[in-house]
């Protein structure tokens, strides 16, 4: 609704923080959390910090990719989103990105990963 410019720094923060309390209330919901750990103007790249339960979650992946496609396409200001969990932040998960079967989730009681009965999360996107 406003659109004052004057102090852009404050209100492009706000503004990342309002679109992922908006297009993701599914990470606060699910016990995770989303920082913004670096705005740079300049270039145009924001760096975000998914934590909490997003850490080791099966379809952190998936909301990642949500979020990196979306916030650009809604924040004009926005020309890439770095955006990770704490777990792929080391040396230890193999190296290549988003391979395949190594990554396992870890949900607190649960052992089972076949997807066909689980009442988990299901992704809006």
């Amino acid at each position: 609704m406003s659109t004052e410019t004057q102090d852009d720094g404050d209100d492009l923060e706000e503004r990342v923080s309002n679109f992922l309390r908006r297009n993701f209330p599914q990470i606060q919901m699910h016990g995770g959390s989303a920082a913004i750990q670096n705005i740079d103007r300049e270039t145009g790249e924001v760096s975000i910090q998914l934590g909490g339960a997003c850490s080791g979650c099966g379809i952190s992946p998936m909301t990642i990719q949500a979020i990196k496609s979306r916030m650009v396409k809604e924040i004009p200001e926005i020309e890439q989103v770095h955006a990770d969990t704490g777990m792929d932040g080391g040396s230890g998960m193999g190296g290549s990105g988003m391979g395949g079967g190594g990554m396992s989730p870890s949900f607190p009681g649960e052992t089972t990963d076949d997807g066909d009965d689980d009442e988990g999360p299901q992704a809006p996107f």
